[in-house]
């Protein structure tokens, strides 16, 4: 019989035991989604086999169908995986920034930094996000939509803070457009590091949104004057203007 101490030792390497085969598990299970994305990236979703993708792992075939039974499964855990990966990232990130500002810094930097370190599964995403069918499509979705939203809420954080006019919706939208195909024209001989990009791409949001809303305020203040239209012969070249 086990004394109370020999049993908490045991439970204890028992437990370390479990820990530790998890670890090996999941390093394993990165390393096969690697050569997967790696596979899709060069073949494309619909021109990539199990076979394909057995013999870029070093793993039987026999044994990939056994242990993920498609290649719908296999995409969906490289793209589960990134965006969970994203996920955690921005969490520990957005902690440690200061106000709304530093915020959408850190979510830009977080997205551009993972991305340039991983630009075959960025391809993977972009180009196969609508691949992944019934239960599939529907958890990535749900990723995909927590992932918008956080940005939607730093976003109007900001604009509630520094009193701002513009479109939400649009401004993260079009942050989202300047971020995801990076991989389609980045060089880092010409465009630096993440940190440079992250900097760059941050002035011009932020310069953006502020040049909406001193557009957006001057349209309100004209709408609010009544208009008085001049005659032909007294018009000038320019009047136009002093209406934005």
């Amino acid at each position: 019989m086990l004394t109370s101490a020999r049993s908490s030792q045991f439970e204890s390497r028992r437990a370390n035991g479990v820990a530790l085969g998890e670890a090996r598990f999941d390093q394993r299970l990165a390393k096969i989604l690697d050569h997967a994305t790696e596979v899709f990236c060069e073949k494309g979703y619909e021109g990539a086999s199990m076979r394909d993708i057995a013999r870029s792992t070093g793993m039987s075939l026999a044994g990939m169908y056994h242990y993920f039974g498609t290649k719908e499964r296999l995409l969906y855990l490289i793209q589960k995986l990134s965006f969970g990966k994203i996920l955690d990232r921005l969490a520990q990130r957005i902690t440690q920034a200061g106000g709304p500002e530093q915020r959408i810094r850190a979510f830009i930097a977080n997205h551009l930094e993972y991305f340039l370190e991983h630009q075959h599964a960025m391809k993977v995403l972009s180009h196969e996000d609508d691949v992944l069918t019934a239960g599939y499509g529907r958890k990535v979705a749900e990723l995909k939509r927590d992932y918008y939203r956080i940005c939607c809420n730093l976003v109007e954080d900001y604009k509630k803070e520094e009193n701002l006019d513009f479109d939400s919706r649009t401004a993260v939208l079009a942050l989202f457009g300047m971020m995801n195909w990076i991989y389609t024209w980045y060089n880092p001989r010409l465009d630096g590091d993440a940190g440079r990009l992250a900097r760059e791409m941050g002035n011009i949001f932020f310069g953006g949104i502020a040049n909406c809303t001193r557009a957006n305020g001057r349209r309100r203040r004209t709408n609010l004057r009544p208009h008085r239209m001049s005659s032909p012969a007294r018009r000038r070249p320019g009047d136009a203007l002093s209406f934005l």
